[in-house]
This record gives C-alpha cells, sequence and structure tokens, in this order.
C-alpha cells in the first residue's frame, strides 16, 4: 500500500501527459512557453482572482508574496508555530522575523486570539496556513488585519482546491501561495508554485521579482529571483487540472470513510470547521503512544507520516528559545496522518482501520 499513491493517477492520464510533453517538445519553450500562461488563466479562473502568477516552487511563492509587500528587515511577520519549515524561513529569508503563535487544539490551524495577542508596531503581516487542507479561520483573521493595518499572506501549499465560506482558497487574503510539489492535491512531476492576488500593482511587481527583478528585457529594477515554472511542469498540471475536481470529490470520500471507520477508537481525527470544504491534503488524528503504534503499523505493512514532528520554534534554522507553545508542542507528540489519495479503495481503507485497531490493542 501506498502512502500517495502517484501511479494510480498517472495511469489513468498518461496517454493525455505524453502527448502534452510530447507538445512542449516539438514547439522547444522550455521555459514561459504557452503553457505557462494558458495554466495562469485557468487557476486564476478556478481560484476567482485577477492574476495567478506561476514560480518555481511553493516557498518561493511565500517568498515572493512577502518582497512583494515590501516586508523585510525589522519587520514582523506572524505564523502558526505548527506548519512546515518554509512558512517561517520564507520570513526570516526577506530578512523580517517569524512571530510564533499557537494553534487550535480540534483542528491544528493558528488561533485567531492568540493572533491578535502578537501584535506589536513592528508587525506587518499574517500568515496563517491553511494546514492539510483545509482553510484557516480567514474572515476573523482578516478583521484583525484590516483593523491594524496589516496585510494577509494565505499559504495555502496544502489547500488547492479547499474553500471557507463559499470561497475558493487563494482568494480569501491580498496575496496567496500554494505550491505544486508532486504530492499535493494538484501536484507536478516536480517541484512548482503559484501566487494569486487581484491587486494589479502587486502582481506585476510579484512577476518581475520572479523574473530576476525585470521590467523589459535585460533591464531589472528590482533585486529579483529566478523563479520560473518550467513549461513541462505547465503542461503536466494542465493536464492534470481536467480531473481535479474528480480527485476532490474522492478525496472528500475518503475523509469521510475515514471518518466513520474510526469514530468508535481513540483517537481524534482533526476537525473540519463549519463552512469549510477541505481539499484533504492529508488526514490527520491524534493518539497516544504514537510511535509505539506507528511502529506497529508498519510491521503490519500500513505506511503513515507525522506532520510535522517538530515545531517550527524549535527548528534550529528559525528557533526562537523564549517562545513556549503548549498546543502545538503537544499537536507534535500526538500527530499521525493515514493513507490519503484520490484512488485510495475502500477495502484498503479498511485494511488501515482494523490494523491501527489492533495497535492501539497490543
Amino acid at each position: 500500500m501506498d502512502f500517495i499513491d502517484l501511479a494510480a493517477q498517472q495511469a489513468r492520464l498518461k496517454p493525455r501527459l505524453d502527448a502534452a510533453i510530447q507538445a512542449v517538445l516539438a514547439h522547444g519553450h522550455y521555459v514561459l512557453g504557452p503553457e505557462v500562461e494558458a495554466l495562469e488563466r485557468a487557476l486564476a479562473r478556478r481560484v476567482t482572482v485577477d492574476h495567478c502568477i506561476a514560480c518555481a516552487s511553493g516557498t518561493d511563492a511565500l517568498q515572493l508574496a512577502l518582497r512583494g509587500l515590501g516586508i523585510g528587515r525589522g519587520d514582523e511577520v506572524i505564523v502558526p508555530g505548527f506548519s512546515f519549515v518554509a512558512t517561517a524561513s520564507s520570513v526570516a529569508l526577506v530578512g523580517a522575523r517569524p512571530v510564533y503563535v499557537d494553534i487550535e487544539h480540534e483542528t491544528g490551524l493558528i488561533d485567531p486570539e492568540r493572533v491578535a495577542a502578537a501584535i506589536t508596531p513592528r508587525t506587518r503581516a499574517i500568515m496563517p496556513v491553511s494546514l492539510f487542507g483545509q482553510c484557516a479561520d480567514m474572515a476573523r483573521l482578516g478583521a484583525l488585519a484590516e483593523a491594524h493595518g496589516l496585510a494577509v499572506v494565505e499559504d495555502a501549499a496544502q489547500s488547492l482546491g479547499a474553500s471557507c465560506q463559499g470561497r475558493p482558497s487563494g482568494s480569501l487574503s491580498r496575496v496567496a501561495a500554494t505550491s505544486f510539489f508532486p504530492s499535493k492535491p494538484l501536484g507536478a512531476y516536480g517541484d512548482g508554485g503559484a501566487l494569486f492576488t487581484d491587486d494589479e500593482e502587486l502582481a506585476s511587481r510579484l512577476r518581475s521579482l520572479a523574473h530576476h527583478g525585470e521590467t523589459a528585457r535585460y533591464h531589472h529594477q528590482h533585486l529579483g529571483l529566478n523563479s520560473r515554472l518550467d513549461t513541462l511542469q505547465a503542461a503536466i498540471l494542465l493536464v492534470k487540472l481536467e480531473c481535479f475536481d474528480e480527485e476532490l470529490e474522492r478525496r472528500r470520500a475518503v475523509a469521510t470513510r475515514y471518518d466513520r471507520l474510526l469514530a468508535e477508537l481513540p483517537v481524534i481525527p482533526l476537525r473540519l470547521m463549519p463552512g469549510n470544504l477541505s481539499a484533504h491534503a492529508q488526514y490527520s488524528l491524534l493518539l497516544d503512544d504514537r510511535e509505539r503504534v506507528r511502529a506497529r503499523l508498519a510491521e503490519a505493512g500500513i505506511p503513515t507520516a507525522v506532520h510535522y514532528p517538530v515545531p517550527l520554534h524549535r527548528q534550529p534554522a528559525v528557533a526562537d528559545s523564549h517562545c513556549r507553545l503548549l498546543i502545538c508542542e503537544t499537536l507534535c507528540e500526538r500527530i499521525l496522518s493515514l493513507p490519503m489519495h484520490p484512488y485510495l479503495e475502500p477495502v484498503q481503507q479498511e485494511r488501515v482501520v482494523e490494523a491501527l485497531r489492533g495497535a492501539l490493542a497490543a
């Protein structure tokens, strides 16, 4: 059993993928080819924003968003302590300071009340993470940001295809960043990312920053990055986008089935907030004695993952030795992710849950 079965999707799409790749090889525009622009248009329509800017990775997208907003040395950006390191490292890489706040125990999402308490005169932005495919409470965070004159940058690396109160992830803040890492709900066959915004001036600046700060050919106004999505990856993503809605429905069916099968076990799945529709990038739950249970599952041939074993404020590269986030630290010790992908069959899920039942009882 695979934790994420990319081969099943590839087998289903292979003729169309082969044709799309051959089309790029035929026209030879490997950098900024027509497929990149086509993908940007398609994603902007999907997310219901005016502008999509493709780039080389989700990490670059976060850094570009911050640079586009003019955030740098001396500034503070509020982030959750529970996320992948890119959430914090992107802040540090632009010279700003990541300010960590705790999360909600039932969802793992950033706690708006703790965000409010963390705002200082140096705060420039709030960067909520749409964790495991579920959007944070963007309405409360947006109102809080507006009251204090702050920007909101949605870290939507895991949540393309999700929505909050009927609005798509990526359209919930001034600028949002997503990732096309292969294991994401919409994944390429390599790294890739994108930014979303309705702000035309910001979009122009982001595109320039992603292309060496170029404003015209060989004219460079900004100190930028070389962060472009490969044409081959754009072509692959365009094919995958054709079945994306169906795969999202399959993911939601898998999550609903897990909810039902796990209902009587002594585990706590992360809760879906009312009004949210998740992309279900992961299916994660909390349990006691995780490492023992995980070892038992491995013996039974059930792959699992831990997202994330070390909170951001304890990661040496971006650590804050004065920070203590009790809920975040508890989740890092108890969280476990089960196999999750659109092609996970009911019989496979039943096998996972039965193995988990046995591991918990042992």
